[in-house]
């Protein structure tokens, strides 16, 4: 049984979830440390193409917002290195978060509003085989983090405020339980939080805290050329938020409500089968499951919790694999 070649389209659908909670965009990417063979690398490109519109309340009910989300993608590339039997590096490169969010020019709150966020992280590991069956591993993470936002509350945009690039560390730790008779492995890995520090326009400083995040990895065999996964991952969103202080001060923000914020802790969970067709075909199945927490969302959100389902396929030749697949999100509805 070829096992790792099920692990390839698996990979493909459970690694990351382009519409996971907040502004979330890849997930805990450490599981590439169990990857078979000496020297492992592995790249790819995610095009999302989401649909999110609303309908005004209040004073605007009934008013269309029309479609507030921008298609985007998301890069990612992974090394990996065994550097003898006991010790495994490897290197990952992510955009962990994200938001692109643009108004349509309509009469209703927000109208021509935009707002970007954009991130880069590169994480190293090194995982200690400590014997057959349990691991150790951990990192460092170096994140980028910047973004945009022009607020149209009143047409033409009466806020605006453009951050630079703050680069900040952040660590990672983890272990892992196998038995590789079966393809059984578990695993959990802890993601510290990572502070950026930026300025508004006024020269003040402010935080936005990307917050710490708990993920557990689970997947065996269950017959011949199959194996079933899942993962389970939580993120304290409820620490996020974006407050410039010359917006919370500002006269049109008498609320003093943050630029955007999270409204509550996720969970975020998984779960799928994979299996080998022959020597060269391998397919993998998934459902993504996000519950939604009943609360106003986030101004870069837009949604409240979601069911997914994915499909991928994968061809194996003697020195690579060749992964695609697609997925599809029902986004819950959501107060905004």
């Amino acid at each position: 049984m070829k096992k790792f070649t099920l692990a390839a389209a698996a990979a493909c659908l459970a690694a990351g979830s382009a519409h996971a909670a907040s502004i979330q965009r890849h997930g805990d990417r450490s599981q590439i440390l169990f990857e078979e063979g000496e020297r492992y690398f592995e790249f790819s490109v995610t095009n999302v193409s989401p649909s999110i519109s609303g309908t005004g309340t209040g004073a605007f009910a009934g008013a269309q917002s029309g479609d507030i989300t921008p298609s985007y993608q998301t890069y990612h590339f992974g090394y990996k290195q065994d550097i003898n039997e006991k010790l495994t590096f490897a290197i990952v490169s992510t955009n962990p978060v994200g938001a692109d969010v643009s108004y349509p020019a309509r009469p209703y709150p927000f109208a021509t509003s935009t707002a970007e966020i954009n991130s880069l992280a590169l994480t190293g590991y090194l995982k200690y085989q400590m014997n057959d069956k349990v691991s150790v591993y951990g990192g460092l993470r170096l994140q980028s983090l910047d973004g945009n936002v022009n607020l149209g509350v009143a047409p033409p945009a009466v806020y605006s405020l453009d951050v630079d690039k703050d680069y900040r560390l952040g660590y990672v730790l983890g272990g892992a339980y196998e038995v590789p008779e079966i393809a059984l492995r578990l695993a959990v890995t802890y993601e510290s939080k990572i502070e950026h520090e930026f300025k508004d326009n006024n020269g003040a400083s402010f935080d936005v805290e990307i917050p710490q995040a708990v993920t557990l990895h689970a997947r065996s065999g269950v017959a011949k050329d199959t194996i079933v996964f899942g993962s389970a991952r939580w993120q304290e969103w409820s620490k996020f938020q974006v407050g410039a202080p010359d917006f919370l001060t500002n006269p049109l923000n008498p609320q003093n409500l943050p630029i955007a914020s999270g409204t509550g802790d996720y969970w975020t969970y998984e779960l799928g089968v994979g299996h080998r067709f022959s020597k060269s075909w391998s397919g993998a199945l998934i459902v993504g499951y996000e519950p939604d927490n009943g609360k106003l969302t986030g101004n870069l959100e837009g949604r409240d919790g979601f069911t997914s389902y994915g499909a991928a396929i994968t061809y194996t030749a003697e020195a690579f694999d060749v992964t695609m697949g697609v997925r599809y999100y029902d986004i819950g509805s959501a107060t905004t």
